[in-house]
């Protein structure tokens, strides 16, 4: 007998479009009365075998925690995704990005089941859907379902494993959302014995960071990262750090999934104690959908957006209301005491299977120092950086007769040794909550820090400028915002609008009018785009008596630029049975797309991230014949236009 699991993908769809007719009916069961009250959660993807998964619940991705699991599927498309559990079809969503075909199951004891990335969906529901989409006339659809139309029982296939919206690659996202549409993990609600978890927690890295203008790490101020040895499964740093005042931890943590599995899932459970005394719980054991963007108050924001790691900070932060830390005995905040000749720092990392390890160091109670040896030589002559209420001002050094920095503001000045030096650099500390300087001169070299306000925290703000004004709604930022603005203009001549810094985060989008010196043309093609690097966001905006509004949520470099080119539209093929495109633009960005066929509106999928779309029909039996018309539209408002005569 030939192995079912050794067929080639294209056999295998090939196998399931060809028998998926008859079995249409036998898709979903039919509507009951009643579903067993002691019903346990099935695993969605071939339940009964071993299964592996990609990502877990609470993991720290860039914007959001993840709210679910990530169930491997073989990098393969088409694998029949069953309902986990009897209830009926809540909702179902398309969309070319984000969780792209998704379907939602509503089950009797009130929580909800998400099945995301889906390639196809399956039975009647899967018709339901193409003529919804027909009728609508729009591929991307989000609908919502009563109780009776569609009921499924557990078992039942729902769809196939794709790679639709936002997906990295093959895979199924699988949720289970609770009444108040909080996400659950899945590891702990369902215990799937299709996931086995023998390996605890790594640590890759811990950060050690100063809490106040008063503070040290090996006497200095900032924010300092160090390697922890692995011994066994637990992770030690030998030599004791030198810290002085209040300090904060962070640690990169990681659950390694499988044995020689090349996937890390997040650690939910941290627990960190100084000398054997619990003062810092986090326990993710559910998200708020509706909460996930605070998810840069728990992990270190500036450095994700600097180096890409994500730092769960073992402190709770200003401006963090997550309920993660209800069993915490205190904030986590590391007071050093200078009395003790050392503190012992334990670190516990456990995974939802209860798996855990260790991370020990110590900290050595140290003293105020000038003259610090391990001070590193500076690539710039001088630079400025500002962590929570203190500005850094980092120069190089000169003589020590005129090593002062002279400070300026509202026409005063006065001179401010360094806080700390060497023959490399001198350092400078400022606070900001009672001085916050017009500008600073140091060996004969300025700074203009070009702090315009200090915008609080939990409460509308409305800053007005000569170039720029920002409305701030309430609790639009997490924490005090010594807002930073500046005007200049590139090499071609075309203005860069900075607010802020990309490395503090919005909770909220800000509403900014800019005033351009530039006279633009009041046209659809123009308008503003954040900048980094070579890479351009389309915002957006509308002309007001020469000023051009837009909504940011995040800050950083902004230009206003005319986008006057058209899309463009490759065929890879159009015939009788389908047409397939690629589509790109190269400013601002696909806006929306439509197809005909003699007239008639043509439903098109449309796959985001490899910029492809393609045709599905309503009446598969009928051939595609007549004239064929593209149309793409990018967000300037640009169309470009494809037609083929179909024999």
């Amino acid at each position: 007998m030939r192995n079912y699991w050794n067929l080639k993908l294209s056999e295998f769809v090939f196998l399931f479009i060809t028998i998926t007719p008859t079995l249409a009916q036998a898709q979903f069961s039919k509507p009951e009365e009643k579903f067993p009250a002691d019903e346990t959660y099935l695993y969605p993807v071939y339940p009964g075998q071993p299964g592996s998964l990609a990502g877990t619940m609470g993991e720290l991705r860039t914007t959001h925690f993840h709210s679910g699991i990530d169930i491997r599927t073989n990098n393969m498309i088409g694998m029949p995704v069953r309902a986990s559990k009897s209830g009926y079809i809540s909702r179902i969503s398309t969309s070319g990005t984000g969780y792209g075909n998704v379907v939602y199951i509503t089950h009797p004891d009130g929580n909800t089941t998400l099945y995301a990335h889906l390639d196809k969906f399956s039975g009647p529901i899967a018709r339901h859907i193409l003529e919804e989409q027909y009728r609508l006339k729009s591929g991307e659809i989000d609908l919502y379902f009563e109780p009776e139309q569609f009921r499924v029982s557990r078992g039942d296939t729902i769809g196939l494993s794709g790679n639709t919206g936002s997906s990295g690659g093959p895979h199924l996202h699988f949720d289970i959302r609770d009444s108040d549409n909080n996400a659950l993990d899945p590891l702990k609600v369902a215990a799937f014995s299709e996931i086995v978890d023998k390996y605890p927690p790594a640590a890759e890295k811990i950060a050690l960071r100063t809490l106040d203008i008063n503070s040290r790490i090996n006497d200095q101020f900032g924010r300092f990262e160090f390697y922890a040895q692995r011994v066994g499964n637990n992770f030690v740093i030998a030599n004791p750090i030198f810290a002085i005042g209040n300090i904060g931890v962070e640690i990169i943590a990681k659950d390694k999934l499988a044995y020689k599995s090349q996937f890390y899932g997040g650690v939910n459970h941290i627990e960190l104690k100084l000398d054997s005394q619990l003062i810092f719980k986090q326990a993710i054991d559910k998200v708020n959908i509706a909460e996930t963007r605070a998810i840069y108050t728990l992990m270190d924001f500036k450095t994700m957006r600097n180096k890409g790691t994500r730092f769960y900070k073992l402190y709770i932060d200003d401006g963090n209301n997550l309920k993660f830390y209800d069993e915490s005995p205190g904030s986590g905040k590391i007071k050093v005491d200078p009395k003790k000749q050392e503190s012992e720092i334990e670190i516990t990392m456990k995974d939802s299977d209860g798996n855990a390890s260790h991370v020990t160091f110590r900290l050595k109670p140290d003293e105020l120092a000038k003259e610090v040896p391990s001070l590193e030589s500076m690539n710039e002559e001088i630079s400025i950086d500002v962590m929570e209420n203190t500005m850094v001002v980092s120069a190089k050094s000169c003589s020590t007769s005129v090593n002062k920095a002279t400070i300026y503001l509202d026409g005063m000045k006065w001179d401010a040794e360094p806080s700390y030096h060497n023959t490399n650099r001198a350092v400078y500390l400022i606070d900001l909550r009672k001085t916050i300087p017009d500008s600073i001169l140091i060996c004969e070299r300025s700074l203009l820090p070009k702090i315009n306000a200090t915008v609080p925290s939990g409460t509308p703000y409305k800053f007005y400028g000569n170039l720029m004004d920002i409305t701030f709604p309430q609790d639009a930022i997490y924490d005090t915002l010594y807002l930073h603005t500046n005007y200049s203009l590139t090499t071609e001549g075309k203005e860069v609008y900075t607010i802020g810094t990309r490395t503090f985060p919005l909770n909220k989008s800000v509403m900014v009018s800019l005033k351009p010196k530039t006279k633009y043309p009041n046209a659809r093609d123009v308008g503003v785009y954040r900048v980094s690097g070579r890479s351009h966001t389309y915002l957006g905006g509308e002309w007001i008596n020469d000023r051009i509004e837009f909504h940011t949520r995040e800050f950083g470099d902004f230009m206003v630029l005319q986008d006057s080119m058209p899309p463009l539209i490759k065929p890879i093929y159009v015939n009788g049975s389908s047409a397939r495109f690629k589509i790109r633009d190269y400013l601002s960005g696909i806006s929306d797309y439509e197809a005909t066929l003699n007239g008639e509106w043509v439903l098109m999928h449309y796959d985001n991230k490899n910029s492809v779309i393609w045709s599905e029909l309503l009446d598969k039996k009928t051939p595609m014949r007549g004239v064929f018309h593209l149309t793409v539209t990018d967000r300037a408002g640009n169309k470009t236009v494809y037609t083929q005569k179909l024999p």
